[in-house]
């Protein structure tokens, strides 16, 4: 194998070059039901909370099962790199419904609790056969909440997450590639769910948007809208909390003027202990506050519908 030879001081550049990528650990959902159990108390949604955090103990015990699920072949893999698109391009592994077993395993494992809309909502996904069971789930990811009920969304929203999690995971080294779409995930294609101020190392300082599906992190400047790609204008907005300064806030939404839309950015070096998806759900008073001031919620939390819960 032919290349070239790279000085010391090339070496040592490389070395701090930050990756564009940064992959979920295979213990993201047992990380996110512990960050829940931690933000629930005293939050006005701890119940709903602590119901997400036991429907991520089941998340990660099916991660943990590995079922068999038909993945791209080397061929499909080896077409997206060259076109530069996401090797697991979710509205085609949806249709081909490979992750249908996770969602009856899922059914078979988790506990339905008392809560009367649980137990109707397991019970629809249990009885709707294949084709609906596809629907439902494409309406979600393609954020068409009205073409599925309201109780679903958690459950079928926890099974695709399993799924795109778990194919991601397995996934051949240096399959990811940058994307010509910036504000898609490179794996899935799928919209952030929230941006993460990294603090350590050779991220610091660097925003990695979320995947409200896969959870892979890339790489996205900061100061730029995630939705438009606009960059006049932004104006970041967070709660206020006692004997916090502002510009010490862990969470700060950052809103655009052009397209109306808003992304909450996690600050790591005020919270190291945040997580998308988990301080997302805790933070709705924020997301009602914005939604007063006119600004729209483009990114997707599946495990909420919008305008109501479980």
């Amino acid at each position: 194998m032919s290349g070239r030879i790279l000085e010391p001081g090339q070496i040592e550049a490389a070395a701090n070059i930050p990756p564009l990528f940064n992959l979920p650990s295979p213990e993201l959902f047992a990380l996110r039901a512990a960050r829940l159990r931690q933000l629930a108390p005293g939050n006005p949604l701890r119940e709903y909370l602590e119901l997400i955090a036991g429907l991520c103990d089941a998340q990660q015990s099916l991660l943990i099962r590995r079922i068999s699920l038909p993945s791209p072949d080397a061929d499909a893999l080896a077409r997206s790199r060259e076109h530069r698109m996401p090797p697991l391009a979710y509205e085609t592994l949806v249709r081909e419904g490979a992750w249908l077993p996770l969602l009856d395993a899922l059914l078979d494992l988790y506990q339905a609790q008392a809560n009367p809309a649980v137990v109707q909502a397991l019970e629809a996904l249990r009885n709707a056969d294949r084709g609906q069971r596809i629907s439902w789930a494409l309406g979600l990811l393609n954020g068409q909440f009205d073409l599925l009920p309201a109780a679903l969304v958690p459950f079928l929203g926890a099974v695709l997450q399993v799924a795109f999690s778990q194919w991601l995971l397995q996934l051949p080294e240096d399959t990811l590639v940058e994307t010509d779409s910036k504000t898609l995930c490179p794996a899935c294609g799928a919209p952030p769910v929230a941006g993460m101020i990294r603090h350590q190392g050779k991220h610091a300082g660097l925003r990695y948007l979320s995947c409200s599906l896969c959870s892979c992190e890339w790489h996205y400047v900061r100061v730029k809208c995630s939705h438009c790609a606009e960059s006049k204008g932004l104006a970041y907005y967070s709660l206020q909390h006692e004997g916090a300064a502002s510009d010490q806030a862990p969470l700060k939404a950052e809103t655009c003027p052009g397209c109306q839309s808003y992304l909450k950015q996690f600050y790591l070096q005020h919270d190291k202990h945040a997580e998308a998806q988990a301080d997302d759900l805790a933070s709705l008073a924020l997301d009602i506050r914005l939604a007063e001031d006119g600004y729209l919620r483009i990114a997707p939390n599946l495990l909420l519908a919008p305008g109501g819960s479980s």
